[in-house]
């Protein structure tokens, strides 16, 4: 009700807001470089990467220094990665969910996730959203019998430089209410693990987003793949 009333009285604001960012927030393109191989030497090992924009490596401009490329960069001393990304700038949860049914089954030993900043942006109901979640981790499950699955966090978007108030208060509410059902559901699923998009703890070491504002720098994709790969090493070592 909290949210629903905020977004009512804020709708002036979040209009004219919303436009502007829209109108003067740089548009970067998605990290070129290859998305699909295999690396690495020791135990086999699959990895599939789902989601939006930042899954796809929006702020630097190519794989290597993406979320990809820093977490084979990690890994690929202790096992032969087996790789793929599937991941496209702007999409929802339902639009990751129809692109995940388009692939073949096959068994990955970790899927791991992206996806929720978009759901924000079009103010999707925490209620309506975890349902979509869960239809979208009941795919994952049944398309790739993960024996592991990393599950991304919301970025808390109040923190966003390209995001001003209230516009960023709000869809910082937003974010905040979504990750709270996440937690609740993740703790349901024993073989899940989430991770916290901690932007907080990014600005207290001085690092930076990309240039729009709104995206990871080359240096939260390795932090954030560090904290990724800790959990795989923790798992299947």
């Amino acid at each position: 009700m909290f949210l629903k009333l905020s977004t009512l009285l804020l709708i002036p604001a979040l209009v004219i807001q919303g436009y502007r960012v829209k109108k003067y927030t740089p548009r970067l393109e998605e990290a070129s470089g290859q998305r699909q191989g295999t690396i690495g030497k020791g135990t086999a090992l699959s990895i599939l990467i789902l989601g939006d924009s930042a899954a796809a490596g929006v702020g630097v401009q190519d794989q290597t220094n993406a979320l990809l490329g820093s977490l084979l960069n990690e890994l690929k001393h202790d096992f032969e990665i087996h790789y793929q990304l599937e991941a496209k700038t702007g999409d929802t949860t339902l639009q990751v969910l129809e692109r995940t049914k388009q692939l073949n089954h096959q068994s990955f030993d970790v899927v791991i996730t992206s996806v929720g900043v978009n759901d924000v942006t079009k103010l999707i109901s925490p209620e309506k959203w975890i349902l979509q979640q869960q239809q979208f981790y009941a795919e994952i499950e049944s398309r790739f019998s993960p024996k592991q699955v990393v599950v991304t966090g919301v970025p808390p978007m109040h923190l966003f430089p390209a995001l001003p108030n209230p516009l960023g208060w709000l869809l910082g509410q937003y974010s905040s209410a979504m990750n709270k059902q996440l937690h609740q559901f993740v703790k349901t699923q024993p073989h899940y693990q989430l991770i916290r998009f901690d932007l907080a703890h990014f600005k207290a070491l001085n690092l930076q987003m990309a240039e729009d504002g709104f995206h990871p720098s080359q240096e939260i994709y390795q932090l954030w793949a560090k904290e990724i790969s800790q959990s795989i090493l923790n798992k299947f070592q």
